[in-house]
């Protein structure tokens, strides 16, 4: 069996209060990244808090596991290698309309953000998002408002990566890029030179 589809094992130690008392079917949690540690790594983390975690690193895989067995709860990067994390939440969401899913993703735009709530996403986290900001957000109440991130990207920061993800799309064609983004080819070459801001 492939470790990108195995189901990881669920332990008691650290377990989340509103998990208590639910049954093995409702702490189902489907992870689906293609940053293999990254996913690994939030897998063993969210096991420890009682969830029963499984995890996928493509949207195909992502897909199949939501249909064969539909998680009580969800985390779906939005970029995948083979295409968009919007297509697994609503197969999760299809699949098992209660489902809580949070949307990972590097891109930190408003689109973005709208695209992945109208799919059916109860919130959007940038990476790298830990496992408590993880957890928070699955478990938080209706309502609920969820506190501030405690280190955001700055606006630099941001901006470069929205300049990033329209060269991305416009497949890294620099003069389609400007004209999209309204900016000076010159521009966007000095600014696509540099290295990301740190924060």
């Amino acid at each position: 069996m492939n470790t990108s589809e195995r189901p990881l094992r669920t332990g008691a130690e650290g377990e989340a209060a509103p998990l208590r008392g639910l049954s093995e079917a409702d702490r189902t949690l489907l992870i689906v990244d293609d940053d293999a540690p990254l996913c690994q790594r939030l897998a063993r983390a969210m096991e420890r808090r009682g969830f029963v975690v499984a995890t996928a690193e493509s949207v195909a895989t992502g897909m199949a596991l939501a249909k064969a067995n539909p998680p009580a709860f969800a985390v779906v990067d939005l970029r995948l290698g083979d295409g968009s994390g919007l297509d697994v939440v609503s197969a999760v969401r299809g699949a098992r309309p209660g489902a809580r899913i949070v949307m990972l993703t590097g891109y930190g735009n408003i689109a973005t953000a709208v695209a992945a709530v109208k799919a059916g996403a109860l919130d959007y986290l940038p990476k790298p998002a830990d496992a408590d900001a993880v957890e928070r957000a699955l478990l938080a109440q209706e309502g609920e408002t969820p506190p501030p991130p405690e280190d955001p990207m700055s606006a630099d920061r941001v901006r470069w990566e929205h300049i990033q993800r329209v060269f991305e799309l416009c497949d890294r064609n620099v003069s389609g890029t400007a004209r999209r983004l309204k900016m000076h080819r010159r521009t966007l070459q000095r600014i696509l030179s540099k290295h990301a801001p740190r924060s």
